[in-house]
């Protein structure tokens, strides 16, 4: 353990995690609150909720407690939170529809202003494959072969700045990959699976890289571990991506029902001929 890590202990590393603990709260709570509301409109999907519970259990475990106090001197405990903060939580979170429940429960005036934010010009941005993918991989690199994992040991405001990014990132790329809520910008499937399979790779790169270059700080023993977590884990994870994507666009027989005209005679009808109708004879 490094000399820095005994101050983990004090109020300057306790104040966060009880913030922590109350955004966690609060977010629980206000989506209770909005599944309570839809209850005039019917009822919200159990499993949407169970995975919202889900998603932040998960940010719970990698923030706060043992994991979380674990992961500021062990590496592979650092590498389980951040499948947990970067990966697994945003998924689950991102699964619940948390956008489709807000603008079912506002008000209409309020549900306009989430849409307006929706279709801005940031939203756009942020949610494009294209950034959502070098957010994320970039931001792990950044991490991992720099000396910004060190630094983050050392220093309560990057800390919490690496943590935030790392979870932000996770989220916005699920979202723009296989998010279920309202997208008004969202990319066409081949863009997506495209980015989705250089992010793999990019992570996989990441997790075989770190086998053999540990970060700044970590012995190579514990770098190995941690790696193989990283690498193994990633490609559960990453996996369940590749599905959720393709089995929302591969088209299931309701779909492929959807396509066929409903009126078989009537497509028949309308489709040109080159035959004329005989004349009706006058009748004197």
């Amino acid at each position: 353990m490094r000399p820095d890590h005994a101050q983990h202990g004090t109020t300057a590393w306790w104040i966060p995690e009880s913030v922590v603990a109350a955004l966690l709260g609060l977010s629980l709570a206000l989506y209770l609150v909005g599944v309570h509301r839809h209850r005039t409109r019917g009822p919200w999907p159990l499993h949407r909720t169970a995975m919202w519970i889900g998603g932040l259990v998960c940010l719970t475990v990698s923030l706060i407690g043992p994991l979380a106090a674990a992961a500021r001197h062990d590496f592979t405990a650092h590498m389980a939170g951040h499948l947990l903060l970067g990966m697994l939580g945003p998924l689950l979170l991102v699964l619940a529809a948390p956008v489709t429940l807000t603008l079912r429960t506002l008000r209409p005036a309020h549900a306009r202003l989430v849409s307006t934010a929706l279709r801005s010009t940031v939203a756009r941005v942020l949610t494009h494959p294209v950034v959502a993918g070098v957010l994320n991989a970039g931001g792990l690199w950044l991490l991992y072969t720099t000396e910004l994992y060190e630094i983050m040991h050392h220093s309560l405001p990057v800390h919490v700045a690496v943590h935030m990014h790392v979870f932000l990132a996770g989220v916005v790329f699920t979202v723009a990959i296989v998010g279920p809520d309202p997208n008004p910008h969202r990319a066409g499937f081949r863009t997506r699976a495209a980015v989705l399979v250089l992010f793999i790779a990019a992570h996989s790169v990441l997790g075989r890289w770190l086998y053999g270059h540990p970060p700044a700080g970590v012995d190579a023993a514990a770098a190995r571990a941690g790696a193989q977590l990283m690498f193994y884990g990633g490609e559960v994870l990453d996996l369940a991506l590749l599905v959720l994507l393709f089995s929302g666009w591969y088209p299931t027989p309701d779909r492929r029902s959807r396509l066929l005209p409903r009126n078989p005679s009537r497509a028949r009808s309308s489709a040109p001929t080159h035959v004329r109708k005989p004349r009706e004879e006058k009748t004197s």
